[in-house]
């Protein structure tokens, strides 16, 4: 299982060589001519450092003149199966496939066996946030199902599951939970409404590897757990996602699928159900492996840059929502929210501020079905999630990766605290 040592100075491994990749879109023409984006921020999301494992994994895959899905997916695939203690993993091309595979899975096993009813058909609907990151909706879509959205908690931002029943319909074949910010979710009570309507649960844990609630890991509560290594996550592999599947059958069908359909792995042309092409390759993987042997140095100085922001911005909670470790949880300290606690006040002004600080911001998300264009489509109104509208107006998240220092964090709040002063005019 997850062993961690933490020390007061996290010394990051010798022998690396910084190489930044930035977590923004490539800046255009235009804005190439004022601005390189990765090197405008002092504070980023996150970057790749290649270092000896993962070179080493790289060149023994070039050896083979073969980097498909092969040796390195394999090694990777088990070892975090064996780090995390997950029954199986399968590795996919992104965090976003792992979804769409999982959701694929779903409309292919149906319901729970000795349930009444056809199983999961196209067009059924998966109960989900509507505060999150937008491939958690576009993976159900692109899996043949709908999201059914429902609000989310302020304390915790994560789905709120005195809002789960009223929400669940006859259609109703799923619920997929997000970990979101690496908090987990209140798993105890949404297993428990799963199970009295015979519902799948799958749980997204793009941003919370590691993170444990009771002292068991998320990912393991649910059907499926799914995983993406962008640069921005704990484990990186440059792209790449993966999916825990806690029963032999699940995990059948996910390599089956994440292989245009194939029969029981073998490469005939034997298709026993729609698949996609959405395979690791050998050379993400060399990179996860490297992530995955670093993962304890990275979550324990990622933890300690955690709680030296909650200590340096304590003197602002009467103005700033701060997110720590509830009763029996250990948040994955995957990046800073905060939140504003005037809900009338928006978050533009504090993000712009921080950002031509060299700070680089993300808004919290907002509210999928009524803060984003690409849902308009589902004609749901304005106000039907008042919780993850607001925290779309009022909230925002940066970085704490690794490879930061602590003179960052400092400078970060020291940012945060100098906002207020210059709005209020009061000493912080």
């Amino acid at each position: 299982m997850i062993s961690r040592k933490s020390s007061k100075k996290s010394q990051r491994p010798a022998s690396r060589t910084r190489k930044r990749e930035s977590t923004r879109h490539p800046p255009t023409q235009t804005q190439a001519q004022t601005r390189v984006a990765s090197s405008k921020y002092r504070i980023g999301f996150g970057h790749i450092e290649i270092g000896k494992t993962a070179r080493r994994h790289l060149e023994e895959a070039l050896r083979r003149n073969w980097v498909s899905e092969g040796a390195n997916v394999r090694k990777f695939e088990e070892g975090f199966a064996r780090k995390f203690g997950y029954r199986a993993s399968v590795a996919t091309s992104s965090g976003t496939d792992a979804g769409i595979v999982a959701c694929a899975a779903l409309l292919e096993k149906g319901a729970p066996e000795g349930v009444a009813g056809a199983g999961a058909q196209r067009g059924d609907e998966v109960i989900t946030p509507a505060l999150a990151f937008v491939s958690t909706a576009n993976c159900i879509l692109a899996g043949g199902l709908n999201p059914k959205f429902v609000d989310v908690e302020l304390e915790t931002l994560n789905l709120d599951p005195s809002k789960i029943e009223e929400a669940i319909g006859p259609k109703t074949r799923a619920i997929q939970v997000v970990h979101t910010m690496g908090r987990p979710c209140k798993m105890d009570p949404i297993m428990k409404i799963a199970r009295r309507h015979h519902l799948t649960v799958i749980e997204d844990c793009c941003e919370a590897h590691g993170a444990t609630l009771k002292g068991k890991v998320v990912g393991s509560f649910g059907a499926m757990g799914l995983f993406s290594f962008y640069a921005a996550h704990m484990i990186c592999s440059g792209e790449g996602g993966m999916i825990s599947a806690n029963d032999p059958e699940w995990e059948a069908l996910c390599r089956s699928i994440r292989s245009h359909g194939r029969r029981g792995g073998q490469l005939y042309f034997h298709f026993d159900r729609v698949g996609f092409n959405s395979k690791m390759n050998d050379l993400e993987a060399a990179v996860g492996l490297e992530g995955l042997e670093m993962f304890d140095w990275t979550f324990n100085t990622r933890r300690r840059y955690l709680a030296r922001l909650h200590e340096l911005l304590v003197p602002l909670e009467d103005r700033l929502i701060l997110y720590r470790d509830g009763p029996g949880e250990v948040i994955c300290p995957h990046a800073y929210p905060i939140v504003m606690r005037d809900p009338n006040r928006p978050i533009a002004e504090l993000y712009q501020f921080l950002e031509d600080r060299g700070i680089q911001c993300k808004t919290l998300f907002g509210s999928l079905p009524t803060q984003h264009r690409a849902f308009e489509f589902m004609r749901i109104p304005k106000g039907s999630f008042p919780i993850a509208e607001r925290v779309g107006n009022t909230g925002l998240h940066f970085g704490v990766h690794q490879y930061l220092k602590d003179d960052d964090i400092t400078f970060v709040a020291e940012a945060i605290k100098l906002y207020f002063k210059e709005k209020s005019g009061a000493r912080i």
